[in-house]
């Protein structure tokens, strides 16, 4: 799938305001900053791969004399001090800790655990129609897959309260009619997405070739994801 002209992409400016809010993750907004979002299907991440992921964790940390309590994130959660502990390491601990974090939750997403029902095309389908319908007008897209048990987005908001926009019109919409094209009910995706702001041009490219080669990555076979790349113009 193709898009249009490609819009200017900015990173995060610090100077500039910033919307921060927690639920159970920290979430960072700024209008006009790209950010990269993940949402994923409730049963993608099962109980005793979180566990698993957790003891991985406590052992890293335990290796490198950083508080366990760190650990208590069970990559669904976070308690309320956990990203205040998190700053209390230095810039390098940080950064190694959010990349050892990020490539397991990543990492196990790829694993396809769950029924991983977006293999099915007509059912990626909608979730890249709800994807695509704002785009241009209440965002600008650069990217997205949609996997077979999860989604991960390039895109940049123009107006405040954009992150709503990805639990209202993007999850809510697609939940309500993959349920009914499966005759089913209930939650369809894990109820918390995952963003981050962009900081960096090259974390933007980073991220687009991320994007990109995320199935081969996964070895998900062609015709089991749906990929969507803005045409360089």
């Amino acid at each position: 799938m193709d898009g249009q002209t490609r819009p200017v992409f900015h990173t995060l400016d610090r100077s500039a305001e910033i919307e921060i809010s927690f639920r159970n993750l920290p979430h960072w907004f700024q209008v006009g900053a790209a950010m990269f979002v993940t949402f994923r299907t409730g049963d993608s991440l099962p109980r005793d791969v979180i566990l698993r992921m957790q003891r991985e964790l406590e052992e890293w940390l335990a290796n490198r004399k950083l508080p366990l309590e760190l650990a208590t994130w069970t990559f669904d959660a976070r308690p309320l001090g956990h990203e205040r502990l998190l700053e209390l390491l230095n810039a390098s601990d940080r950064k190694d800790f959010r990349r050892f974090v990020d490539r397991r939750f990543h990492g196990a997403l790829d694993d396809c655990h769950g029924e991983c029902m977006l293999r099915r095309h007509e059912l990626a389908s909608i979730v890249a129609e709800a994807i695509l319908h704002g785009d241009g007008t209440s965002y600008d897209l650069d990217s997205f897959v949609v996997m077979p048990n999860h989604v991960h987005v390039l895109v940049q908001f123009r107006t405040e309260g954009g992150l709503s926009i990805v639990g209202q019109s993007w999850m809510r919409y697609s939940a309500r009619r993959i349920n009914r094209a499966l005759g089913s009910s209930g939650a369809f995706w894990q109820a918390e997405p995952f963003d981050h702001v962009i900081r960096t041009p090259e974390q933007f490219s980073y991220l687009q070739e991320y994007i990109k080669e995320n199935p081969a990555r996964a070895r998900v076979p062609f015709g089991e994801f749906l990929l969507w790349e803005r045409k360089q113009v």
